[in-house]
């Protein structure tokens, strides 16, 4: 039986961001994809453990969901994402971001992913992305989340339009997403799954 939660007919390279505000507790996390409905496959979040971005040329909504089950129970960031990914036969072909509720991070990046790959930590906050044009859109995306300010949520969505501008995705985009969560406010999930031109700008517009 095929599993369609572990499955997908494109191969989906992405770049995202996670991120804590340290003044509020509130989390987030934003991406961006050459191909569709990123918010459906990457982004996961919860107030009571932290956020994941599970990406990569076969990626698994289960190391997302699973790296905030083992954050809960007390974990930190970097041990859940060791365990998550230490016993999947797949996980050459994936790519895990975690940020925990203290605002430390960790990444597995699988060998077998398109390059350009890689993880870009910084103070309160982790950029991944695989099939990139380059290693500046990792560093567009950290350095214009730390040098912005304003809510978190425009916050990350400045990273995205840095990372795009910086050279993003090779293949173009189709789809990005947003999601804020945090223990005093409703989630913010904003999704758009298909935008021939510029999916950024127009989940942009969603968030005004």
């Amino acid at each position: 039986m095929i599993n369609f939660r572990t499955m997908t007919p494109w191969r989906t390279m992405t770049f995202s961001i996670l991120a804590i505000d340290r003044k509020t507790g509130t989390m987030g996390g934003a991406a961006a994809t050459g191909s569709l409905c990123v918010g459906g496959w990457v982004l996961r979040g919860d107030p009571r453990s932290g956020m994941s971005a599970s990406q990569g040329a076969a990626p698994s909504t289960f190391w997302g969901e699973d790296v905030l089950f083992r954050m809960a129970a007390g974990e930190t960031a970097r041990t859940a994402v060791g365990m998550v990914t230490a016993s999947d036969s797949g996980r050459a072909f994936r790519q895990l971001a975690a940020l925990d509720r203290d605002g430390n991070t960790a990444a597995f990046t699988g060998s077998a992913n398109t390059p350009q790959t890689g993880e870009r930590p910084f103070d309160g906050g982790i950029a991944t992305g695989n099939m990139l044009t380059s290693d500046a859109v990792l560093e567009a995306m950290s350095a214009c989340f730390l040098n912005t300010e304003g809510p978190l949520g425009r916050r990350l969505l400045d990273a995205l339009s840095a990372a795009r501008e910086a050279g993003g995705d090779r293949r173009g985009l189709l789809s990005a997403a947003l999601l804020v969560t945090g223990a005093d406010r409703p989630p913010l999930t904003l999704r758009v799954d298909f935008h021939e031109h510029d999916p950024i700008a127009a989940l942009r517009e969603l968030h005004h």
